[in-house]
């Protein structure tokens, strides 16, 4: 019988074996550095996280962040998983059904996670918990050799420069839609310095402004004033956000308006 417990007291290399057993068929894998810092930026907060153990060995898991959503203080699935000899024990839904009390306890006031879509094992299990789908997103991958930018160029009145999260207030006004969890200034500020932050300067208006993680090739944001659209603008930040990149691959998330 597997006993569920917080995983506080579980050492991170116990986490990543359970990580990598669980995951060694998805489409994407991490290695321990990445999860690491994955982890890091999505707010993993163990004392609230929890797993169900056989004697010993962690055999299936929900690694959760804590931080704030809408303003409201929120739980954030960053990783669910079970290995493969354990599963069909519905040990997934267990560990959130007994984790529940815990969460509320720490002043949970929601909880938030992400699926792929063709999982279908997990979108079923999320959606007999109770779990409704509040917005859909496309996820873009593509290798920089093969990527290139087209677009007319940016007017010579612009100029590019480095800025900061001081001026994200200026940053959200540009924003179609809000970021997803680990998109956002929150995870972004956990490691800030693993990040590049371009702005595009109109005199001394912010026209546009562009994030990259260096380490990783994601752009967690990218955004243009509504009034300086069309005019290269977008483009010559992601041209510049680029050379900063020290992956092979870069990555992008975006809401999908269906």
């Amino acid at each position: 019988m597997e006993e569920i417990r917080p995983l506080a007291e579980t050492s991170f290399d116990d986490i990543f074996m359970a990580w990598e057993d669980s995951f060694r068929d998805y489409e994407r894998t991490r290695t321990k550095e990445e999860l690491r810092k994955m982890l890091s930026r999505r707010g993993f907060a163990p004392a609230l996280s929890f797993g169900a153990f056989d004697e010993q060995q962690l055999v299936s898991f929900t690694l959760n962040a804590f931080g704030t959503h809408n303003g409201v203080n929120t739980a954030y699935d960053t990783g669910t998983g079970t290995i493969k000899s354990h599963r069909g024990k519905e040990l997934s839904t267990k560990i959130f059904m007994e984790s529940l009390p815990y969460l509320k306890q720490a002043g949970t006031r929601q909880y938030l996670l992400e699926v792929l879509q063709h999982n279908k094992a997990a979108v079923s299990i999320y959606t007999n918990i109770g779990f409704r789908v509040s917005r859909e997103f496309n996820y873009f991958i593509s290798n920089m050799e093969n990527s290139s930018l087209k677009g007319s160029a940016m007017q010579a009145r612009y100029r590019l420069i480095d800025i900061d999260l001081n001026s994200k207030v200026e940053m959200m006004c540009m924003w179609d839609f809000a970021p997803s969890w680990q998109n956002s200034f929150e995870s972004i500020a956990r490691n800030i310095d693993g990040f590049k932050i371009i702005g595009a300067m109109d005199d001394d208006i912010l026209a546009g402004y562009g994030i990259i993680e260096l380490a990783t090739g994601d752009i967690p944001q990218l955004a243009v004033d509504s009034a300086y659209r069309r005019q290269g603008v977008g483009s010559a930040i992601l041209k510049e956000l680029l050379k900063y990149n020290q992956n092979s691959a870069i990555q992008v998330i975006i809401l999908h308006k269906g």
